[in-house]
């Protein structure tokens, strides 16, 4: 017999092996019809209803042993004596029902035809057994050789990975040594650039002492400058604000002038008026107030203007 090693083999034979269901289904149903009538013949009228409960109750626990058994055996486990002790009770008590009709009539053919499904039954049983212990083995055959193959790649992978590292390791140091020499290279062209940079900055400060002081005097100079700028500014904003305060003392006297005359001339002209309704009042010196209210008026006008 070839040995299962892939898991699509695995499978086809878990396929194969639920078709043993048709086999326990078939042996059931038969047992059920055959036993039935047995049952009927020790079972008192009334009860005879009951009669396929007990070929159901023996066939239930056939396969409830056969299911049982496969999934400990799936699982790589090995039930203990009584698991075989039931299965093989079991198996036997079916047996008897279905051959007891025909044995208590002594048909000899008979209790070999009705023999043939529950010897079937026991025989399935215990071959489904054998084989869901061959698969499981087939099965951990399988993990333990995927283990082995991760195991090696994962070794594999290391050994790759410990030889990427050493090549890193060297290409590292590589690196480094040639870091160190420009880094060497590079300290020395610095010094001289120091060096360099310290006379360029002896020349630089030199010449900004010497512009420091030229700077100086020129701030001096336009400090005096502004100084004496500032001085004649002060002076001219004084000239400014006499002036414009004795031009606003002159504006202010010319108004207050103007505001003066203006009041002299409303109360002349107020005085004219008064004369004038009186005159209007008396008619005989009408002509005397007129001339002498309407006299005076260019005098007043010149002085105005």
């Amino acid at each position: 017999m070839r040995q299962i090693s892939t898991e699509d083999e695995v499978r086809a034979a878990e396929r194969t092996l639920s078709l043993a269901w048709v086999i326990v289904a078939g042996a059931v149903l038969f047992s059920v019809l055959t036993v039935t009538p047995l049952v009927q013949q020790v079972t008192p009228d009334p009860w005879d209803w009951t009669a396929p409960i007990l070929p159901v109750v023996v066939d239930a626990a056939v396969i409830i042993v056969v299911r049982i058994d496969a999934i400990i055996a799936r699982l790589g486990g090995r039930p203990g004596g009584w698991s075989a002790f039931l299965r093989w009770l079991t198996g036997a008590l079916t047996l008897a029902l279905n051959v007891g009709h025909s044995a208590l009539a002594a048909d000899w053919v008979g209790v070999g035809v009705h023999a043939v499904a529950p010897a079937l039954l026991i025989v399935t049983a215990e071959a489904t057994l054998t084989y869901r212990r061959a698969i499981t083995a087939a099965v951990e055959q399988i993990e333990r050789e995927r283990a082995a193959e991760r195991e090696q790649q994962a070794r594999e992978q290391r050994e790759r990975e410990e030889r990427a590292r050493a090549d890193r390791e060297r290409e590292r140091e590589a690196r480094q040594r040639e870091q160190e020499r420009a880094e060497a290279a590079e300290r020395e062209r610095r010094r001289e650039e120091a060096a360099e940079r310290e006379r360029e900055r002896e020349h630089a400060a030199q010449l900004a002492r010497e512009q420091r002081e030229a700077e100086v005097r020129r701030i001096e100079a336009e400090r005096e400058r502004d100084v004496e700028l500032e001085r004649l500014r002060i002076e001219e904003a004084a000239r400014q604000r006499r002036e414009a305060a004795e031009r606003q003392a002159a504006d202010q006297r010319r108004r207050e002038d103007e505001q003066r005359r203006e009041r002299e001339r409303q109360e002349r002209d107020r005085k004219a008026r008064e004369a004038a309704r009186r005159a209007a009042a008396s008619p005989a010196p009408a002509a005397s107030v007129s001339a002498a209210v309407s006299t005076p008026r260019p005098a007043v006008s010149a002085t105005v203007s």
